[in-house]
């Protein structure tokens, strides 16, 4: 089959063989789905060009004919005015049908992923909390041994990015924004207890990790940062190490484009590290 996730900022393909669980082919492309979505509440012609790039490029190497092919969108397309026109487009000029998936069935696709991924590790996965930050929302995942309860909240790195310029602006209104995920959080932790592990998945975690083993975005392989752990504290040092270099250079090291986004996404995550009360996620 082919799986196809058109996330806020990126566009995800996979090639998987269903009966031997083995990965066939990947893609993926940063296209800047909710570029604008702030400010203006639909997705821009731009956007979609670049999506519609971006799946013809993945053709070029993934034979999208001849398998099944499941393709999924999340919270751009959630609030996007005109998703409906955005996807009729998209349909017409690759063939492809996107289908908007609600916040909840996302987090329960997240959780299988992280499930799996932690079984191929041998980690424990009785008990854990799954923080996925995309471009347009962030998805807060606790499982227990016989509860699972997740809920999505619409903060993203892009979203987050464009509605506050700098990184001293997204530090200053953090603490109002993630108000609800404090909350919720709380709430879990009295009534369940705390997990036993912290499990971050999406680009920002994986961007970090990948520098922190000395890899670029060209040479970012994912089997090689699966199981990476990252305490809080080495947030600030990569942020401070992208900080540093020239655009140039965080575009070698984190891709085109991209850079600003992450810087966004250490922040939101050290946030998260906090209200989770971790010092450590893998």
């Amino acid at each position: 089959m082919i799986a196809i996730d058109l996330g806020s900022n990126s566009l995800r393909v996979l090639a998987y063989d269903c009966h031997t669980h083995k990965e066939i082919a990947s893609y993926m492309s940063t296209v800047k789905t909710a570029d604008g979505l702030v400010n203006h509440g639909r997705i821009t012609a731009q956007a979609v060009q670049r999506i519609i790039g971006a799946l013809n490029e993945a053709k070029q190497t993934i034979d999208f004919t001849s398998h099944e092919i499941v393709a999924v969108t999340t919270e751009a397309l959630r609030k996007a005015k005109n998703a409906k026109e955005v996807l009729r487009t998209i349909k017409e000029k690759t063939d492809v049908m996107f289908e908007i998936i609600s916040g909840e069935k996302e987090a329960k696709l997240t959780l299988l992923a992280v499930k799996n991924r932690l079984d191929t590790l041998q980690h424990s996965s009785k008990s854990f909390v799954t923080v996925d930050i995309g471009g347009g929302s962030t998805e807060l995942i606790f499982h227990y041994a016989t509860e699972t309860i997740s809920k999505s909240f619409p903060i993203g790195i892009v979203t987050m990015a464009q509605k506050y310029d700098t990184l001293e602006k997204i530090q200053a209104h953090l603490p109002s924004e993630i108000d609800a995920m404090q909350k919720f959080c709380t709430q879990i932790y009295a009534n369940n207890g705390k997990p036993q592990t912290f499990v971050a998945t999406a680009g920002t975690p994986t961007t970090i990790a990948a520098m922190k083993i000395g890899l670029v975005y060209e040479t970012y392989d994912a089997k090689k940062i699966n199981g990476t752990s990252l305490k809080l504290e080495e947030l600030d040092i990569y942020l401070m190490k992208l900080l540093a270099m020239t655009e140039k250079e965080r575009e070698i090291t984190v891709g085109t484009g991209r850079s600003d986004l992450i810087m966004a996404g250490i922040l939101i995550y050290k946030a998260i590290y906090k209200i989770l009360t971790f010092d450590t996620c893998i």
